[in-house]
């Protein structure tokens, strides 16, 4: 029978982590002979990397040396971090980790067998030598993000998308899997910055990034690719779903209501979308969408085109 899950908080300052012994730390141990070196151990391990899978695969890892576990789960939502290890078990304990009142995640650990009081006490000592790494890798990661992300609408900028779509493509190929984008752009946008101004502009590029990305898998990626432009990356997914994705975006941005000054504005988008050939390369893909786009708005725009 699974028992259920006990929740505890985490949350340590440096005065505390110094009475639990993170002052001057000895050399690193082959193997530990107890807690505290292993403890030690691990404050060292960890803090070699400013990777979250990284730092919390070694955790996982070496937690086992003392506690053994089936898996591991890691969730911080501000980040839109998910990291998962190994299988799951029927009993779980898990923690909310937090340092100085700043979140650092939710972490769950599992394994067939029940966890005992002595097995929590252990966990809750060797999760003191992950706080400090784990934050530090979440600013790194913030700081990484807010470099690769479009400032106004949150959706990534063109240097994320030119590092996202060739990785993409060599996973497409390599695994044999189809890649599709859609460019989309904003019908008229011009005349919405004219007759209401920019700011009214900006809150519309908003809303409609805002309607594409929750019309969307999360492994789907969606890039800001000019002024009014966005390109979305369809991981997996050919020719037909893609269309249909397509339409299903063009729907939902003319259903939303957008607002300038107290008025309702009207507001389509146009669409081209282009599939991933054998042996293409990103430009030629990119170019195929856009050529799809312009016929798109040629025709007399609020629809989607398909590259030929």
């Amino acid at each position: 029978m699974k028992s259920p899950s006990q929740t505890n908080a985490i949350d340590f300052d440096s005065a505390k982590l110094q009475r639990l012994g993170f002052g001057q730390l000895p050399p690193l141990l082959e193997r530990p002979a107890n807690l505290a070196q292993l403890r030690q151990q691990m404050s060292l391990q960890l803090q070699t990397s400013l990777e979250p899978q990284r730092i919390l695969g070694l955790f996982f890892r070496e937690v086992q040396r003392l506690v053994p576990l089936d898996a591991l789960s890691y969730v911080h939502s501000a980040s839109d971090l998910r990291l998962e290890f190994g299988a799951r078990g029927h009993h779980s304990v898990s923690y909310s980790l937090s340092h100085e009142g700043e979140h650092l995640g939710e972490l769950v650990f599992r394994r067939n067998q029940r966890f005992s009081e002595q097995d929590q006490g252990n966990l809750e000592s060797l999760l003191s030598s992950l706080l400090f790494p784990m934050r530090n890798a979440l600013l790194y990661r913030a700081a990484t993000q807010s470099a690769l992300r479009d400032p106004l609408t949150g959706t990534g900028n063109r240097i994320a998308m030119e590092q996202t779509l060739q990785r993409e493509i060599d996973m497409s190929r390599r695994h044999l899997q189809p890649l599709s984008v859609l460019m989309l752009d904003i019908d008229h946008f011009k005349r919405v910055n004219d007759s209401h101004g920019h700011s009214a502009g900006d809150d519309v590029l908003k809303a409609v990034a805002a309607s594409i990305k929750g019309q969307l898998r999360n492994v789907d990626m969606v890039f800001r690719y000019g002024g009014e432009e966005f390109l979305i990356l369809l991981c997996n997914t050919g020719r037909e779903a893609a269309a249909m994705v397509g339409e299903r975006l063009r729907h939902a941005a003319q259903a939303a209501q957008y607002f300038a000054d107290g008025q309702l504005i009207d507001l389509t988008v146009s669409l081209g979308c282009s599939s991933l050939l054998p042996g293409e390369s990103a430009d030629s893909l990119l170019r195929r969408a856009d050529s799809a786009l312009y016929v798109a708005k040629r025709e007399g725009r609020n629809r989607l085109a398909m590259a030929g």
